[in-house]
């Protein structure tokens, strides 16, 4: 089986909703993912095999040079396999084709090793403040 990747490329809202609730272990919600992404975002990547969407990654950015990886999604059966890791690659590709200059990414602690060591990011000094 192939597994397709797509720089802006096409999406269901139901589909990214059943993917972010399966990725992110929440009950479904009804996101306006296709409306949010294309009103808001510099791009996205989508992975489909065989028509069902199996991976998904919103590249949002400031307008300029930066970048933002957020709500990085990989279906549960097609973990480990690579397609986290050619998610952002393809979302490298496609912000560097923009022009960014920056691809900044956030991570909870257990997702450092892929984030750093599978797809090339480094540490940097950051900050954040819980707003809730």
């Amino acid at each position: 089986m192939t597994i397709t990747y797509e720089w802006r490329g096409e999406f269901t809202d139901a589909a990214v909703n059943a993917l972010h609730a399966e990725a992110f272990e929440h009950a479904p919600l009804p996101i306006g993912w296709y409306a949010q992404v294309h009103r808001h975002s510099l791009g996205w990547v989508s992975a489909h095999e065989e028509g069902r969407l199996v991976g998904f990654v919103n590249v949002a950015w400031d307008g300029g040079v930066h970048a933002f990886v957020l709500d990085t999604m990989v279906a549960k059966d097609r973990r480990g396999s690579g397609v986290g890791t050619e998610l952002l690659a393809a979302a490298a590709r496609g912000a560097r084709a923009a022009r960014c200059e920056w691809l900044h990414v956030d991570f909870d602690e257990h997702l450092r090793g892929f984030y750093f060591d599978a797809c090339g990011f480094r540490p940097t000094d950051a900050g954040l403040i819980a707003l809730r």
